[in-house]
């Protein structure tokens, strides 16, 4: 477990918001892609990015409504095409950008998909959560490895939950081959893989200028949530009568700003500037969590932080790829 992974005191709280962490950084000149950037809190990150003077690359599986969602937002950032659980895409996308030339300084891996009700599975035969929370901004952080070098003071930041303590990773059966499958569990492994492939990222990377944050962002009602009913939305207190978001940060309720506060603080904060391989909440890094305390789902948990359950995700993960991540490095 990493020795750093306890709070700083940042001084930000629950109800931080993006506004509140970019104030005063100056990104002019600084090229940051963020993945799930046309919706959500990747929309918002993306927006405030850009205000900073980043030059923003969304890729997007879907071109044409992501360029229609940002005009809609106001926010002029790239869009590029690329489908996280198409290998040949994500090598296309990661080829065109590393033949740029460009740094990239900033790789937010904020897409992703949460609950499937039923099993579905990648191209590879992967179950599509862990394809496409993890595996697919594995080989695409693998595609970006040389401009991420290039930057000479690179972040990439990887979007978990506190949805990870529904799950350990199950590496006798990520794929839910032998199993029931359960569609929580399911997300809950894949944003444990996020935590776990943020702590060995840094491991690796920090010699190299690349330093790996994982975060929980909040409890935030997006389209994240569309396999949720709204009665059962509203019955877990997410939704009011009418149907609206309740917010209420004390309550790990946030807006879309403050809900992206802690992405954009793992990519621009200097408190963090020479640790990483952290778990983040409310911009500060979290504690490990006692699981006898009254809140034992608060912080990050012990199996999260463990770096040879991270060790042993990588070369996993190089397996599914095909090819060594290492032979990069």
């Amino acid at each position: 477990m990493s020795g750093n992974q306890r709070p700083l005191g940042t001084g930000y709280a629950p109800y931080t918001t993006t506004m509140d962490v970019i104030r005063g950084v100056d990104l002019v000149g600084k090229v940051a892609i963020v993945t799930g950037g046309y919706a959500g809190l990747g929309l918002e990150t993306a927006r405030t990015l850009s205000l900073a003077g980043a030059r923003v690359i969304v890729p997007a599986r879907d071109v044409k409504r992501a360029r229609s969602a940002m005009n809609d937002a106001g926010v002029s950032v790239e869009v590029r095409p690329m489908d996280l659980t198409d290998p040949a895409s994500i090598d296309t996308f990661s080829r065109g950008f590393r033949q740029s030339g460009l740094p990239l300084h900033i790789l937010i891996n904020s897409a992703g998909i949460m609950a499937s009700p039923v099993i579905e599975r990648d191209s590879r035969g992967n179950e599509l959560q862990f394809s496409t929370n993890h595996l697919g901004h594995f080989q695409l952080t693998a595609g970006l490895w040389e401009p991420l070098v290039r930057a000479q003071g690179a972040r990439v930041v990887a979007v978990s939950s506190l949805g990870h303590h529904l799950s350990d990773v199950i590496f006798d059966d990520i794929g839910f081959r032998k199993r029931p499958y359960d569609g929580w569990s399911a997300y809950g492994q894949s944003k444990t893989a996020n935590i776990l492939f943020a702590l060995e990222l840094d491991r690796i990377g920090k010699e190299h200028g690349i330093r790996a944050y994982s975060l929980h962002p909040g409890g935030i009602v997006t389209n994240l949530a569309k396999h949720m009913s709204i009665d059962s939305l509203k019955a877990a207190g997410n939704l009011d009568e009418n149907g609206e978001p309740v917010i209420d940060p004390s309550k790990d309720m946030k807006s879309i700003p403050q809900g992206a506060a802690t992405q954009v603080w793992c990519a621009v904060g200097p408190e963090i500037s020479n640790i990483g391989g952290v778990f983040c909440i409310d911009c500060d890094i979290a504690s490990v969590v006692d699981p006898t305390s009254d809140r034992p789902t608060r912080g990050v948990a012990e199996y999260a932080v463990n770096p040879e359950a991270a060790d042993r995700l990588w070369t996993l993960s190089e397996e599914v790829m095909g090819r060594p991540f290492r032979d990069l490095i």
